[in-house]
């Protein structure tokens, strides 16, 4: 795939490849995430880029996610094995180079880690994993307090506060926790990170 592909062809490819409400959230991502990366100072197309492609691999139907990241060779745990939806943020890692001609590893790495997050986050990492719970067509309890810390709080105050409703939410759901998720909020606790008002 040509690396040269401007956004909007990566567009016009993803449009096609998926649902229109799927688009519709991963377009609201890109411009999310591109408002955060100009307020914390971070490459503002490389997050509209991650923030697009985000979800690139939710073109392939949960039952197969499994055997898209054996074919490429992803390895991946028992809880990404019992909840296969979590592998889609693996394969977008890899389907944005198969496919869109995105050879940047920042990138990549923001779509691996959008959905559960991980240790020694990069502040794009952070920015697009939180962007995916804030864009514009979110709509749960919570989303406006989120919000509103997107306009007011540091980046990892933001963080802290995400993990800590998206833990709640999982639990309350009675879902596997992923370690990751936690290792995540548990980093930011360590470092003297607080909750914001």
């Amino acid at each position: 795939m040509n690396a040269k592909l401007s956004y909007d062809e990566r567009k016009q490819l993803l449009a096609a490849r998926l649902k229109p409400s799927r688009f519709r959230h991963s377009l609201g991502v890109a411009e999310t995430a591109a408002q955060l990366a100009a307020r914390f100072g971070v490459d503002a197309e490389a997050a509209r880029t991650a923030g697009l492609l985000h979800d690139c691999a939710r073109e392939f139907p949960n039952e197969a996610m499994r055997a898209e990241a054996d074919k490429r060779q992803i390895p991946y745990g028992p809880i990404e094995r019992a909840m296969p939806l979590l592998l889609h943020a693996y394969l977008g890692a890899v389907r944005v180079r198969e496919l869109y001609g995105v050879d940047d590893d920042a990138i990549s790495q923001a779509i691996y880690r959008h959905t559960v997050g991980g240790p020694q986050m990069t502040r794009l990492d952070k920015i697009i994993w939180y962007a995916d719970m804030i864009e514009p067509s979110r709509d749960y309890p919570e989303v406006e307090m989120l919000r509103r810390l997107a306009r007011e709080a540091s980046l990892d105050e933001m963080l802290l506060a995400g993990l800590t409703e998206s833990i709640k939410f999982v639990a309350a759901k009675g879902h596997l926790l992923h370690p990751r998720t936690i290792e995540a909020r548990n980093e930011l606790l360590l470092r003297g990170v607080k909750l914001p008002v």
